[in-house]
């Protein structure tokens, strides 16, 4: 779908924002209430209750004419966390079915595990309510699409939660590479994503779930397996039946910088890749990747991505030295480079030479307040992380997960089929980090993919290996908890 041009002032004002944002049927939409005005007190509900639900309701309880008035979350401790913290005479649920049902909710705030995002998002939009939901929006590219038909069948305002998108300084860096082209024309990009985490556990017997969590809805559309980690919660992450990885955690972000800044967002999803990476050092019960690295074939400008959760070596506490931010992007140009990250950049001459610098504000309290406007005006056009924008980017990580997954044992003759000093490079500086640990590429432990072809309109894979990778585009959801294929 392609934005339309509300008004010239508005084009001029954010020409360089996604052309991929909100379809112009979504201009005027109907409110939750069906009598909301610019003026009306806006009730929130929030579907999980955990740390990121803290930080946003910290920034909405700021605003004025915004009120938390919903709280759900299986866990009943953390109810009556966040009431005693935040919003004391909020009505309280444990199932979301409850409070989708409330009429007086207006819209949600979805900071629940991956693995619900969507499930949560549509459901709400089918109830009338606008949602916020947190990246990355979907834990499978099937149902990130159902989300998107779903906010433009029932019209409601939908916001991805990377609220990097918000800050001012990105239309500046946009206008710099794009309009000024003090860099020249864009040869290649990297994106990095490097933070020391550590072992997640392997326990011996199944983790006991704690009586207050009812744990059927908090699994919802997730299979019923043992957990043999040491917690439940936030570790998700680190399960394919709940989460995505580092990628989809944090990769989300830096990606999403990429897209926009780099690209424009013109690019939705790139046409082919190869990915590898491994879970090595820590034996615990995580399944994602500790170490991955991946390349993008755009079409145009070329992109790799490095990520790892090691410290650079056995002795360490840091992460490896790589070029650029170690969770950020670099734009090689022909007069240069520019290195983004959040809340900042800087422009580098070929000699090194640093030309301008960026800063920004993180995009907080921006994109809650980006929100509550498009739900105040019922304008979706003014999103600046509309649901499709982050279908796409999410879509990034979702490639690059199965990319890594559907991969057997590393060689340096599959590493070869892409020829970039870009690539080249960061497996050397992989090969160079899981040396340290007397890890080698081709001990079997480290794997890589073959090079796998993506159609962006059917955002599936076709040609060699299509099979295996398209095997995982869509997830086998838990009755009832049933993602529906929205038309």
């Amino acid at each position: 779908m392609s934005i339309a041009k509300s008004s010239s002032k508005k084009w001029n004002r954010r020409q360089f924002i996604s052309t991929t944002a909100a379809a112009s049927s979504l201009a005027v939409l109907p409110s939750a209430r069906g009598h909301m005005l610019a003026n009306d007190e806006i009730r929130l509900g929030f579907i999980s209750c955990g740390g990121r639900a803290g930080e946003h309701m910290t920034q909405f309880n700021k605003m004025s004419g915004v009120k938390i008035a919903g709280l759900c979350d299986p866990d009943q401790l953390r109810i009556s966390q966040a009431a005693r913290t935040f919003a004391q005479d909020a009505k309280t649920w444990a199932d979301l079915r409850g409070m989708l049902d409330d009429k007086d909710i207006d819209a949600v705030v979805v900071s629940s595990c991956n693995h619900w995002h969507c499930l949560a998002s549509i459901w709400a939009m089918q109830a009338g309510k606008d949602v916020y939901v947190e990246k990355p929006l979907s834990h499978s590219q099937w149902e990130g699409r159902q989300t998107v038909n779903a906010a433009r069948k029932y019209k409601r305002i939908c916001q991805v939660g990377t609220q990097q998108r918000s800050d001012p300084m990105q239309a500046e860096i946009k206008k710099f590479l794009h309009q000024d082209k003090a860099l020249g024309a864009i040869r290649s990009a990297r994106v990095n994503r490097y933070g020391v985490r550590g072992s997640i556990g392997l326990r011996t017997t199944p983790l006991t779930i704690d009586p207050n969590t009812d744990y059927n809805l908090w699994l919802g559309p997730a299979q019923d397996k043992p957990i043999y980690r040491n917690n439940l919660h936030y570790d998700w992450h680190w399960d394919w039946n709940t989460g995505s990885g580092e990628m989809g955690n944090w990769g989300v972000h830096v990606l999403d910088d990429l897209r926009n800044n780099v690209f424009l967002d013109k690019v939705t999803l790139p046409t082919r890749i190869l990915g590898g990476g491994a879970r090595v050092v820590w034996n615990d019960a995580g399944e994602t990747p500790n170490v991955h690295f991946v390349y993008f074939d755009t079409g145009s400008i070329p992109v790799v991505l490095g990520l790892s959760n090691l410290p650079e070596s056995p002795s360490s506490k840091n992460s490896p030295q790589v070029p650029g931010p170690g969770s950020g992007y670099i734009a090689y140009c022909e007069g240069g480079r520019l290195e983004g990250e959040r809340g900042k950049a800087v422009a580098f001459d070929n000699d090194g030479k640093k030309i301008r610098s960026f800063s920004g504000n993180f995009g907080n309290p921006s994109h809650h307040e980006n929100f509550i406007q498009a739900l105040r005006t019922r304008d979706a056009s003014i999103l600046n992380a509309d649901v499709e924008v982050g279908h796409y980017t999410s879509g990034w990580c979702n490639l690059a997960n199965i990319a890594y997954r559907v991969g057997s044992e590393f060689s340096s003759e599959k590493a070869a089929a892409i020829d970039l000093p870009e690539w080249t490079g960061l497996i050397q500086e992989m090969e160079k980090m899981l040396g340290s640990y007397n890890i080698k590429m081709d001990s079997g432990s480290i794997k890589l993919g073959p090079v796998l072809t993506i159609d962006p309109k059917t955002e599936t894979f076709v040609g060699a290996g299509s099979e295996a990778a398209n095997a995982l585009l869509k997830r086998e959801y838990r009755a009832p908890f049933v993602v529906p294929e929205i038309t």
